[in-house]
Parts: structure tokens; C-alpha cells; sequence
């Protein structure tokens, strides 16, 4: 019997568990076991991609909570804390002789031993195996061999942000220039874009999709998901679901209003105006000549607009996180994840009727406003996020 799963798949850690740090830019509260607590007992994940299981004191945590009974290996792959599977992933940095620029990945195992393996595979390639995101001395078609002989997942990560990834900044045109296109089980899309900016890429089109949150805190754990169709959330029903087979997929996306993302609009560097005619290469606002170029001007020197589309794609839902919403303050989001219990609750399960008997009416109007994507946006850009309008 296949039912349906809610999956983020690109949370760092910020901290280890004696306070040393993985992820820089992460938030020191961001540790293994409060990832766990707050993806199952808050957000309401079924499944969660931890990307810096690489690091030696991380994969000793999970040894030891595996030893005291905390959580437990599945035979198909995975960790699994009470409902919930963390997927044992890390994120790193290519930059071979192929690169115009740093490409991040994700690479996940589905044992620990077989990350243990990994980890010390990273260790005589990078400078500092204990930090997160690392530059890797190895070209990106031999870490991919690598990840497939430890029976791995590899996916490249959020795909069209200007800076460090495949197509950003004009570092690939295509991915061929860097990867093996066979060994890739997946494309994770980045907040400032969404389905349907990415199918324009022909390239793209056997792959599966995904949106993930990348979190550097907990709030931020599941901004973007998706719901995956699967007998149970284990590292081999997530193989089957990228490969759709056996009635395994991802059945919709949730993401951010790519509009909402750091990098949609392209921004002047020197005065931060967003604008959208960059032929002349200028900004018409100050009349600078450096400015960051936007994942929608990005798409659209790539796009092949004229091919047509072979693949039906699930839906992609312009969802706005619960913490985005300028109405809803904490006290009334701890409110509601009280009477409700998670965040997917809330956005999935909880009627207008039940929302308006713990909120007032037009907070509850917003909250279903935001499940469909129908609020006003200030659109982002040049590293800064768009933001929701009261009106």
C-alpha cells in the first residue's frame, strides 16, 4: 500500500552536540537531535535529508544514539526517530578543470556505515572534512562514480541561485560540461525558482524535481517540501520515487513563490534597484555596470522555449511558510501549533472553520491565502528576500 509523505531533503546543521560548528552561516540551536525534534514534533516531516552527516562527530552522535536506542537503522536505508526518516546526505562543493565557477551537490547513503565510508573517501580530498559545503579536489564525474559504488543518491543542488551551482553566474550552460548526466538521480530547484522556470531547460526533463528548504535554522525547516508518494519512508522507497517506479514519485511540490527567493530579480550591486531590461548591461536607475544577475534573466538566456514538453510534472504550489506571514506573530504560531499540532496540520489538514476558532478571521484568511499562494509580493533579489504585503 503507497501513502503519502512529507520530505525536505536539504537541512544543515549548524553545531555539533559539544558546540563545535558544521554549517557557519547555521544557527547554533541547529544540532542533530533538535533537527529531529523539530521535523517530527513541529513541522510535522515524515522524511528529512541531513546534508553534513559527512562530519566525523556527527556520524559518532548518531553511533551513539543508534547504541542507546534513540533511533535505529532501517533495513532499507535510513535513521528513523519515532515517525520520522533522516536521510544521511552531504552537501559539497565541485570545482574541477571543467567549472567556470563552484557547483554545490548533494550526495546521500543509505547507511551510516556506508556515509562512515564516504566520509573518510572526503577527508583525503578536502581541507576540512568537519565543516559543511567544502570544496572537494575531484572532479564532479568522479565523486559521482564514487557516490554510485557506495549505492548513493546524487543530486545537484539548488540549481539556478547565481552563486555556486550548476547554472548560476554562467558556470554551465549545460550540465554535461561538468557531470555525467546518468548519475544523476534528481534536480533540487532553489527557492527562487520553480517547476515551470525549470522545464524550459530540455535538458531537465528525465529528472525528478525537488524543493527543499536548504535551513540554516529550525524555524526555516520545511519552507519548501514535497509530498512523496511511497510504501514507507525509507532511503530505497526514496530511490524508487526519484526513479517513478512502481507507483513511488513526488506527487507535488510546495515552494516559495520564486519571487519570495534572495535571488529571482536581477539587482544592482551598487544602489540594490531590482530591474528587468539587462541589455543594456547597465542599471537604469544609477547607471552601474555590476549588478547580480537573477535566476528569471538566468532562465531565460537557458530556456528552449520553442521544444515542446513530453513530461506531465506534479504540481508545483506557491505556498508561503507560516513564519513569513506579517500577521502572524510567535505567540500566535505557538498558539496554533498547540491547538493543531504541526505545521503540515495547519497548512494541509486544518479547515476555515477551525482556524477561525483559534485566530481571528482575517489572520485564518491569510493562513489559507498563503496554503494557495495568493498573497501580494514584494519581489526579491541581489541576495536579499522578497517579502508578503499586508495588502
Amino acid at each position: 500500500m503507497l501513502n503519502r509523505y512529507y520530505a525536505d531533503l536539504h537541512i544543515h546543521i549548524g553545531r555539533t552536540d559539544s558546540g563545535k560548528p558544521v554549517k557557519i552561516t547555521g544557527a547554533r540551536s541547529l544540532t542533530l537531535k533538535n533537527i529531529l525534534e523539530t521535523a517530527a514534533n513541529v513541522k510535522g516531516m515524515n522524511m528529512i535529508g541531513v546534508i553534513d552527516c559527512h562530519v566525523p562527530e556527527i556520524i559518532a552522535e548518531l553511533e551513539r544514539l543508534i547504541a542507546e536506542g534513540e533511533v535505529f537503522e532501517h533495513e532499507e536505508g535510513g535513521v528513523w526517530f519515532k515517525h520520522i526518516c533522516l536521510i544521511l546526505g552531504s552537501e559539497i562543493e565541485v570545482y574541477d578543470e571543467s567549472c567556470r565557477g563552484p557547483i554545490h551537490v548533494l550526495a546521500f547513503m543509505p547507511k551510516l556505515e556506508k556515509m562512515k565510508q564516504f566520509s573518510h573517501y572526503l577527508a583525503e580530498r578536502m581541507k576540512n572534512i568537519t565543516l559543511s559545503s567544502q570544496r572537494i579536489y575531484e572532479t564532479g564525474e568522479n565523486l559521482q562514480r564514487k557516490v554510485k559504488e557506495l549505492g548513493g543518491l546524487f543530486i545537484p543542488a539548488h540549481v539556478f541561485t547565481p552563486h555556486k551551482s550548476l547554472y548560476g553566474k554562467g558556470v554551465c550552460s549545460t550540465l554535461t560540461e561538468v557531470l555525467d548526466p546518468f548519475l544523476i538521480d534528481g534536480i533540487e530547484l532553489g527557492l527562487s525558482s520553480d517547476t515551470h522556470m525549470a522545464e524550459t531547460i530540455q535538458e531537465l526533463e528525465k529528472y525528478t524535481f525537488l524543493s527543499n528548504s536548504d535551513a540554516h535554522s529550525l524555524e526555516k525547516i520545511g519552507r519548501e517540501y514535497q509530498i512523496v508518494q511511497m510504501a514507507k519512508p525509507t532511503f530505497k522507497e526514496l530511490e524508487l520515487a526519484l526513479l517513478e517506479k512502481d507507483g513511488r514519485k513526488v506527487i507535488a511540490n510546495f515552494g516559495l513563490n520564486p519571487k519570495l527567493g534572495k535571488y529571482y530579480q536581477t539587482t544592482c550591486e551598487k544602489c540594490g534597484a531590482g530591474f528587468n531590461d539587462i541589455s543594456t548591461l547597465e542599471c537604469p536607475f544609477c547607471g552601474s555596470r555590476r549588478f547580480v544577475k537573477g535566476v528569471r534573466d538566468r532562465l531565460f538566456e537557458l530556456s528552449e522555449s520553442g521544444k515542446q514538453k513530453r513530461r506531465a510534472r506534479p504540481p508545483y504550489v506557491h505556498q508561503v511558510p507560516l513564519e513569513f506571514l506579517p500577521s502572524l506573530g510567535k505567540k500566535t504560531l505557538e498558539k496554533l501549533r498547540d491547538h493543531f499540532g504541526t505545521d503540515m496540520a495547519i497548512l494541509h489538514e486544518v479547515s476555515e472553520t477551525q482556524l477561525k476558532q483559534v485566530v481571528k478571521p482575517e489572520l485564518a484568511t491569510m493562513i489559507l491565502n498563503a496554503r494557495a499562494g495568493k498573497l501580494l509580493i514584494q519581489t526579491g533579489g541581489g541576495g536579499v528576500y522578497g517579502k508578503i504585503k499586508n495588502s
